[in-house]
């Protein structure tokens, strides 16, 4: 995967837009952020800690927490070169869900 194909997915969430936080590319609902994009293969995707430490033993190698605070606050970065499309869209929309308003993540529901 490249960075494309994750703005892709994310604008793709409902009521997702671009925008940039620390000069770095974000994707937010409403003022929320749920991805950023710092740095090529890289991206940093909110999640809980419970949801941080799951991705982290069900998929390693592919994630890890973001140093400092931001890290143990559920913050983890996404290796996402050469990895699995369904696996990252699977962890972009967990992210999304976390910020997004319970309303429009009901209206996504199938």
């Amino acid at each position: 995967m490249i960075s494309d194909d994750l703005v892709t997915i994310a604008l793709g969430m409902p009521g997702a837009r671009e925008s940039a936080h620390f000069g770095k590319r974000d994707f937010r609902v409403g003022e929320k952020v749920f991805m950023t994009l710092p740095e090529a293969g890289r991206a940093v995707l909110k999640f809980t800690p419970d949801q941080q430490a799951l991705v982290l033993e069900t998929d390693p190698g592919l994630c890890a927490p973001v140093p400092g605070g931001w890290g143990s606050k559920g913050w983890t970065s996404l290796y996402f070169d050469g990895a699995d499309a369904a696996r990252v869209r699977e962890l972009i929309d967990t992210a999304w869900r976390n910020v997004a308003p319970k309303k429009l993540v009901a209206a996504s529901l199938p």
